[in-house]
């Protein structure tokens, strides 16, 4: 086995160039999810959370999802999703109900209002995407962003599991 290999990699300390495009990644990774956050929120109204729980709630059967099927899914703790739920639900978007087949669980349903404000807040938000991420790279970088991402969410699932 090489240095070279993931496994052996993993046991030493990050170089200094490793360092320098981890911290240029995280940046860059920041600062595109705020210019993101901040073009949704004046576009709509809505925070990416908000978003990312109407997406997931107009592509579930019946636009309705258990709530902690819903955590699962966006990657959430189920405490911090219930904050947001109530926040949401206090602005008519989505609501709670009593889950008929799972006793003391809670089922989310978007609400007209929700779905409204969702297909409103898809078209500005998938034109900023397109504008300040898929505009900036070349069609081999998507795809190596994509292979990256990918990379990194199996090593994420791994320790997860572990």
């Amino acid at each position: 086995m090489t240095d070279a290999t993931p496994a052996r990699r993993g046991r030493q300390l990050p170089t200094a160039d490793e360092l320098r495009i981890w911290r240029d990644f995280i940046e860059t990774t920041a600062a595109l999810g705020s210019r993101l956050e901040s073009r949704l929120q004046s576009d709509s109204s809505l925070s990416t959370g908000d978003y990312a729980v109407l997406l997931a709630l107009s592509e579930a059967q019946g636009q309705a999802m258990r709530s902690s099927e819903l955590a699962a899914h966006i990657g959430w703790e189920r405490s911090r999703l219930s904050h947001h739920l109530g926040r949401m639900e206090r602005r008519g978007l989505i609501r709670r109900q009593e889950c008929a087949t799972v006793p003391r669980g809670a089922e989310v349903l978007l609400t007209t209002a929700g779905a409204e404000a969702f297909k409103g807040a898809t078209v500005p938000h998938l034109r900023a995407i397109r504008e300040l991420f898929v505009d900036a790279l070349t069609p081999d970088q998507i795809v190596a962003a994509g292979e990256i991402a990918t990379a990194l969410r199996a090593r994420l699932d791994a320790l997860r599991a572990e």
